[in-house]
Order: C-alpha cells, then sequence, then structure tokens
C-alpha cells in the first residue's frame, strides 16, 4: 500500500534501539535473526552496523532503527533503549555486565525512563551453558531491567525481544515525544547536543 498517496505518515513512530555487548555474543546474528528471519554465523562487528525494519506493533506501525555495536555510543546519537547481549556459553560476557554496562548506564544515561534489555544469547548450546537463566533473571531484577534468553541460530525467542523492548517504549509516554514523524530521513538527521528526547541506557 503506497501511504504517501493518502498523506498517511509512512510510520506512528520512529523508535531507535541500541544493540551492545562483548565482542563475539551474536549481536550481529541476532539482528539480522530479526530483520531478515535468516541466521548467519557473523564475524564480530568493527565499529557500528545499522538496519532498519518496519513492524506492526501494540496497534501501531512502527520504524526501528538499530544500532549493532561493541562500545556505548552517545546517548544523544541514539535513543530510548538498550538491549545487551551475552552468550550464555561464555561466563566472561556475563561478568562484564555489572563491571563495565551498569557504569555505562549511570555515565551514559540521560533519561531515567529509557528501557533497558537483558539477553542471554545462543541459548541452542545448553550442554555448554555456563551462565544459568536464575543468574540472569537476578541481575535484570538488580539493575531493572527486561529479561530474555534466546536463540539468534534457532531464531528462539529473537522476535519476543524486540517486540518486549517495543511493547515497553510504547507504554512509556516521555519516550514517545517527539518520536512520530512523517518523511523523516534518520540518515540525514544531525543529532542535537541538549535533545532530551533522545538517550539510551
Amino acid at each position: 500500500m503506497d501511504l504517501s498517496s493518502n498523506q498517511q505518515p509512512e510510520f506512528d513512530y520512529l523508535f531507535k534501539l541500541l544493540l551492545i555487548g562483548d565482542s563475539g555474543v551474536g549481536k550481529s546474528s541476532l539482528l539480522l535473526s530479526f530483520t531478515s528471519d535468516t541466521f548467519e554465523d557473523l564475524s564480530p562487528t568493527i565499529g557500528v552496523d545499522f538496519k532498519v525494519k518496519i513492524v506492526t506493533i501494540g496497534g501501531k506501525k512502527l520504524k526501528l532503527a538499530i544500532w549493532d555495536t561493541d562500545v556505548m555510543l552517545r546517548c544523544d546519537a541514539l535513543g530510548m533503549a538498550s538491549c545487551r547481549v551475552y552468550d550464555v556459553t561464555r561466563r566472561e560476557t556475563f561478568t562484564n555486565l555489572s563491571d563495565i554496562w551498569a557504569k555505562e548506564v549511570d555515565l551514559y544515561s540521560t533519561n531515567q525512563d529509557c528501557i533497558k534489555m537483558l539477553v542471554g544469547n545462543k541459548i541452542d548450546k545448553e550442554s555448554e551453558r555456563v551462565v544459568t537463566k536464575k543468574e540472569g533473571i537476578d541481575f535484570a531484577r538488580e539493575y531493572g531491567c527486561l529479561f530474555l534468553e534466546c536463540s539468534a541460530k534457532t531464531r528462539v525467542n529473537v522476535k519476543q525481544c524486540f517486540e518486549e523492548l517495543v511493547l515497553k517504549i510504547l507504554d512509556t509516554p516521555s519516550l514517545l515525544a517527539g518520536s512520530t514523524g512523517v518523511k523523516r530521513n534518520i540518515f540525514k538527521q544531525k543529532p542535537q547536543p541538549d535533545a532530551s528526547t533522545s538517550s539510551c541506557c
């Protein structure tokens, strides 16, 4: 359907999401699994990767702009939620959550309402698991995060990860301010230094 012909918005909201985690935890594979419904065992991302997906969730047509990175980017350049991924088969990627991620949240967050999610990836390798689901749940409770385990390879819970993030954003009025728009070109927009509605955690 050509929405431009009747002057309808191309989407109801633009949501900017940050996917972050240690190298090799499967962020790029997770993003590819969500945006393309395919799986590839990808090489670690150098710098930043970026994908866009249009979805309909909660009765709203949403444009999701998702950054994939192993470094924390400036909050005013990104958006409303961060998804920190760890590998359930590598203890150090989980240990780094409290050593690194929690400090990054305090350092970079400019909006206390931004959504945080903790994702344990590679549950298809159950025989190699070293981080229990209970550990993930306990960490998420301590730091006020959503939590889910998934497998980018088998696509178990991949869609649910992003749906839960989006539904939480939709339920947070302060994050919706300024996220609507018609014919917005997110690639040409320059981040505003004092943008109070753009933050990441």
